[in-house]
């Protein structure tokens, strides 16, 4: 297979990902807005499309520097790996969408990473440290959303202690602001994934020397997630918005609230996160902090076996398709 044409399906899976990326992710920044009628869906789609284009202009390209250049050492990361985390986090990511369950796309990538490379490498090439940093980033977020979404609750609730109805008011109107914030930050932090795997596939095809994000390369990956976003995945607006419990607009601007916060200050230190894990947690910890009887907790543990599944699910399902894809590759 010729270099320009391996080079134009690579470039194919990755901003396919992107898109189903935001597809799959558009619930997390809309769901709350448009149960607590805030907004329309579309209306809220729309807006949050375009937030998420801008963000990794705003943010830099700290994430994808992580995920780019942390996993593996430089000699293990050929096209044949870049193409099947790709693969395997796509498929992953369509899977749970068609069962409307809200997982990541940042585990599924990290596992299909790490699957690709050990079949095709061996474990000594993984770079511990690396995993570490990125392991730490994934999985402390949603305990830090939890617990800071019922914090910003009690808050809120403090401020607003005495307000007349009138104050739902507020809270429908504040969420747009909200929203944005947290669409940026999910932008600079999600968008970077695609970049840093197009970055990471033209050092190792030749195409650039150094591990950097030409301005095309964001300018793509960010309209991706943006069209992604803009399409919207219904099946787990239905999960995030209505499962767990009756949203009301306090619960819905303190959860963006909360989740923007934890996801912009990782997207600034070059922390990958779950979108996903981070939002659900926050509306949880949010819905928890009022009643924890209010909360279908059966919800939160569908979504916690997801939690675990996805990072040793997509590195068996790399694993597997590893072999075919460096066959194709080698045509």
């Amino acid at each position: 297979m010729t270099t320009p044409i391996l080079f134009g399906i690579f470039l194919f899976l990755a901003l396919l990902f992107g898109f189903l990326n935001g597809f799959h992710d558009s619930a997390n920044i809309v769901a709350t807005m448009i149960s607590s009628r805030a907004i329309s869906a579309r209306m809220a789609l729309t807006i949050v499309a375009v937030s998420e284009f801008l963000g990794p202009f705003l943010l830099g390209s700290a994430v994808a520097k992580t995920i780019g250049s942390d996993v593996a050492a430089p000699q293990a990361i050929t096209i044949a790996v870049v193409m099947t985390a790709l693969v395997s986090a796509s498929i992953w990511n369509l899977i749970t969408w068609y069962f409307g369950i809200p997982s990541s796309s940042s585990h599924a990538l990290f596992g299909g990473i790490i699957g690709a490379v050990i079949i095709g490498s061996g474990m000594d090439v993984l770079q511990e440290k690396g995993i570490l940093t990125i392991s730490i980033a994934l999985f402390t977020s949603p305990i830090i959303g939890f617990f800071l979404g019922m914090i910003l609750l009690k808050v809120t609730l403090w401020l607003a202690r005495g307000a007349t109805p009138k104050a739902n008011i507020f809270f429908k109107r504040i969420q747009v602001p909200t929203a944005i914030a947290l669409a940026l930050s999910h932008g600079g932090n999600d968008a970077q994934k695609t970049m840093g795997m197009i970055a990471m596939g033209m050092v190792v095809m030749g195409y650039q020397d150094t591990f950097t994000i030409p301005v095309w390369v964001v300018a793509i990956s960010a309209a991706s997630m943006a069209l992604g976003m803009a399409t919207g995945g219904w099946r787990i607006i239905h999960t995030l918005g209505g499962k767990f419990y009756r949203i009301r607009p306090i619960h819905s601007f303190t959860s963006q609230l909360t989740s923007g916060i934890v996801i912009l200050t990782a997207s600034l230190l070059g922390g990958p996160v779950s979108t996903t894990q981070v939002v659900s947690t926050a509306i949880v910890g949010v819905g928890a902090a009022e009643r924890k009887s209010q909360v279908r907790w059966g919800v939160m543990y569908d979504i916690l076996v997801a939690w675990v599944l996805t990072i040793p699910a997509t590195a068996l399902m790399a694993a597997l398709i590893y072999l075919p894809i460096q066959a194709l590759v080698k045509m």
